[in-house]
């Protein structure tokens, strides 16, 4: 299989990798609030809070292990996602 197509290929997948990631870490960050909101338990908002930063944190890492193209995949992929999220809840209730 040529390098190039392989190469592009694991960008491709690193952009799916990334939109997914965010979409968790966006979605739990709506859940966060809304349980804050709701007068919800502190130790679990702050599980939560932590638990999404060291994924996504975690994943950003291992990106730039990989290299410049791998990382900036995976951040345009959490970008992609951070707007469909705000597209998603723009006319949420608060």
């Amino acid at each position: 299989m040529d390098a190039g197509i392989v190469i592009v290929t694991n960008l491709i997948l690193l952009l799916g990798l990334g939109v997914l990631l965010g979409l968790v870490f966006f979605r739990a960050l709506w859940w966060i609030t809304r349980r804050l909101l709701g007068g919800g338990g502190v130790l679990l908002v702050l599980a939560c809070h932590l638990g999404r930063f060291a994924l996504l944190g975690g994943a950003l890492v291992w990106a730039a292990r990989q290299g410049t193209w791998p990382l900036l995949a995976m951040a345009a992929g959490i970008t992609l996602a951070r707007v469909a999220t705000l597209r998603q809840f723009r006319n949420a209730p608060p």
